[in-house]
């Protein structure tokens, strides 16, 4: 601790020379390397939020069911009957892309842990995956170890992975996104927090032996990549999803007790963020011995200590007298266990090795105190000229068939059965609508169940942030509607690049203001959230990915729906309408090489209208089938509810579509606001009048039936070609080992 403290040794901590001198400010001296290593995690984007805080107060957090909104481990709202949900998504892209399966389990284990430390046992898991250009030599790999690393941790521990989503684009080539989702249900009166109240009551670790992984994960997570990012591989986390499991169970029973007084996860940071976060929260101090700390490895020292970010760990403040209970339990789960310290009301963290004070640090400039930057921002220069782009100027193709079969066949369309086939989706067998569709449905008691989607079309994003923020929001509450269920409450993950540079900070901002205009619109509060920046490797950053997701409320399992048709006959219908607004569309990157034009316009009336109406439908036991128009338009749409039913395909259908633009950018334009549906036809009348109720378009296209799909004046495909193109797009043009379709696939996927 006796290192002299260099711009060097600064500037290797990620902290601006200002920054520093703030730090020194706020000690009135100057820092030790322990209290520096401190200060920097803490100051880091990936803690403080130095540059969203002030952008994300615009957010609207509260609601009748909301009972814990952000600032805690993770949201809590009230589903009725005494039980809540609790959930949040976080990111761990920067890991993930150093070393992909241990990055992702990490990644499942850390959210796992946010949402159990809230005293909720999980239930259900997403994730939502960016990686690169499929021809690129590293995405295979990517794809490869991040699908084995969620599987391997979510599997392991028992909570099953039941949906989500996967995009590729070349503007993650240097930087993939790992977004983890989990879901835990806990009684709504029993809620635990991150809270270090109560002079003098015991600060006490539990969990795995602290060892020198993870250290100043925190910090690289807050930095660009570059060619020396390989290097940075120590600094990723391993994970044990056994341990993990025993440290569920055991937290489960503790909060059983009245023992607990406040419980963190340590995450990001570690040891340092939880027990600074928690001390902060009750305005008070802690004394710690970290000597006390159970380590796995010869050596530490306190900064490694303190920083490390080992994975599996929790800090417990309990109630004075109950240390033996608090031990007790974690011992008869096999756990390391120990009193490190107490609450104090100094408002200071003093740290203590051997009896000597090793650090002192003031609480409040760690947190609150935090820098807060309003940085500035600048629409992009040629952003424009992007927007300017007219997609009619482009020429049709001469074969739609053909154009559709190519769009199926694309990795972001394509099924992603390889993927969620490693997924243990079914473990507690709770599973109401399975991985594939529009939004996954989980039971929670008796027939209550909740929907859950996430989702961003990252590409409207980068032509117009904020409309891009707005049809986020509509399209992962959309797909929790079409199965039925009521948006009760969204978590986001907020995926940009360097924030110091204007146009990436306008980005951001007006993304933002999308998401919170368009969550008061749809009445779906925010409750959680994680924002994951400087995703940019030599200077060239992601396409803004503010990725949502949304958790709606199903009193009914029994009535909910799937995508694909159930018979034939069965009348088919748009809620919607169809404009032919091609901009930012799959069909313009997949046939033109073009990401341009303006994004469709979302009309928030017409989408809450849309959203009512197929909800109500679903609830009424009126629909067979419901499906959202989203990437490839709604010849896609159409083609995958022929498709999905079956490996070989199911049922065709024989259409038309309503509009004036031209057929194909009618065809395949990504409007907002659609939902096929599909019913008897003695149902229609009902149908028709749910949707006049709600002010929603209703469009009758066609009916089920056939082994072709035809829509009039435009395309005839077997369902037999469509359902093979869909089904191995993926694993084909990736070329993974795919043991259902051998004959389409040889591996190529290795390290890079």
């Amino acid at each position: 601790m006796s290192t002299e403290i260099t711009p060097e040794i600064v500037a290797t901590h990620g902290l601006k020379p200002d920054e520093y001198e703030r730090i020194q400010a706020a000690m009135k001296r100057e820092p030790n390397l322990l209290e520096l290593g401190i200060f920097s995690v803490m100051w880091s984007e990936h803690c403080s939020y130095k540059s969203s805080r002030k952008h994300l107060r615009g957010f609207p957090t509260s609601g009748p069911r909301v009972l814990q909104g952000p600032g805690e481990n993770a949201g809590v709202v009230d589903i009725g009957d005494g039980l809540a949900v609790a959930f949040k998504m976080e990111s761990h892209n920067h890991p993930s892309y150093i070393e992909p399966y241990q990055g992702a389990a990490t990644g499942v284990g850390g959210i796992l842990r946010d949402v159990f430390t809230m005293g909720a046992r999980p239930i259900a898991s997403l994730n939502s995956l960016r990686f690169g250009d499929p021809s690129h030599p590293k995405t295979a790999w990517l794809l490869e170890g991040v699908t084995a690393g969620i599987a391997g941790y979510g599997n392991a521990i028992g909570v099953p992975t039941v949906g989500g989503e996967i995009a590729f684009d070349a503007s993650y080539n240097g930087n993939c996104l790992v977004n983890a989702f989990t879901l835990g249900v806990l009684p709504a009166d029993k809620i635990f927090r991150g809270n270090a109240s109560g002079v003098g009551n015991p600060v006490i670790y539990v969990g795995a032996k602290t060892g020198r992984d993870g250290i100043h994960g925190a910090t690289m997570a807050s930095a660009e990549f570059d060619e020396s990012s390989e290097e940075k591989r120590p600094t990723v986390q391993v994970g044990d999803p056994f341990v993990e499991k025993l440290l569920l169970e055991a937290c489960l029973e503790l909060m059983q007790t009245d023992a607990i007084v406040g419980i963190q996860d340590m995450g990001a940071a570690g040891l340092t963020s939880s027990s600074v976060e928690m001390a902060g929260r009750a305005g008070n101090g802690l004394d710690m011995h970290l000597d006390r700390v159970p380590m796995r490895e010869e050596g530490m020292t306190p900064y490694e200590i303190m920083l490390s970010e080992s994975q599996e760990r929790m800090l417990i403040v309990a109630k004075v007298g109950r240390e033996k209970d608090v031990v007790a339990i974690f011992e008869k789960w096999d756990l390391d266990v120990a009193v490190v310290g107490s609450v104090s009301d100094t408002g200071t963290l003093r740290l203590f090795w051997h009896g000597q004070l090793a650090a002192e640090l003031p609480i409040d400039p760690l947190t609150e105190g935090a820098p807060v930057y309003d940085r500035p921002r600048q629409r992009p220069a040629d952003l424009d000229a992007l927007q300017a782009f007219d997609p009619a100027t482009l020429p049709a193709p001469a074969d739609l068939g053909s154009t559709l079969l190519q769009l199926v066949a694309r990795p972001t369309i394509a099924s992603k059965e390889w993927v969620y086939r490693q997924y243990d989706h079914m473990v507690r067998l709770g599973t109401v609508v399975r991985p594939g569709g529009d939004a996954a449905v989980v039971r929670v008691e008796g027939k209550k169940g909740v929907a859950l989607s996430a989702d961003c079309p990252s590409r409207m994003v980068y032509l117009d942030p904020y409309m891009g923020g707005m049809l986020t929001v509509a399209e992962a509450s959309r797909n929790v509607s079409v199965v039925g269920g009521e948006p009760i409450g969204l978590t986001d993950c907020l995926n940009f690049g360097n924030p110091e540079k204007p146009e990436i900070m306008w980005q951001f901002a007006e993304a933002v203001r999308g998401i919170a205009d368009a969550c008061r619109a749809l009445d779906v509060p925010v409750v959680s959230g994680n924002v994951s920046l400087y995703n940019e490797t030599d200077g060239k950053g992601i396409f803004p990915t503010p990725t949502c997701a949304v958790v709606g409320l199903v009193p009914d399992i029994e009535r909910t729906s799937t995508t694909w048709w159930k018979e034939a006959g069965h009348e088919i219908a748009l809620l919607g309408t169809c404009t032919g607004e091609a901009g930012g569309s799959e069909y313009l990157v997949a046939c033109f090489d073009k990401t341009a034009g303006l994004p469709p316009r979302l009309d928030l009336s017409r989408e809450k209208a849309v959203q009512d109406a197929v909800r109500d439908m679903v609830r009424a036991g009126l629909l067979a089938s419901a499906h959202d128009c989203a990437d490839g338009g709604i010849a896609v749409a159409l083609a995958e509810s022929c498709v999905m039913g079956k490996p070989e395909g199911g049922l065709g259908a024989k259409v038309k579509v309503p509009g004036t633009a031209r057929a194909d950018l009618l065809l395949f334009a990504e409007d907002p606001s659609r939902v096929l549906v599909s019913y008897d036809p003695a149902k229609r009348a009902e149908v028709e009048a749910m949707a006049a109720k709600t002010g929603a378009p209703f469009a009758v296209l066609g009916t089920v039936g056939g082994d072709s799909l035809e829509i009039e004046g435009a395309l005839k495909v077997p369902v037999k070609a469509l359902a093979r193109g869909w089904r191995t797009g993926l694993t084909r043009v990736l070329g993974l080992a795919d043991s259902h379709y051998p004959d389409e696939v040889a591996s190529t996927a290795a390290p890079v």
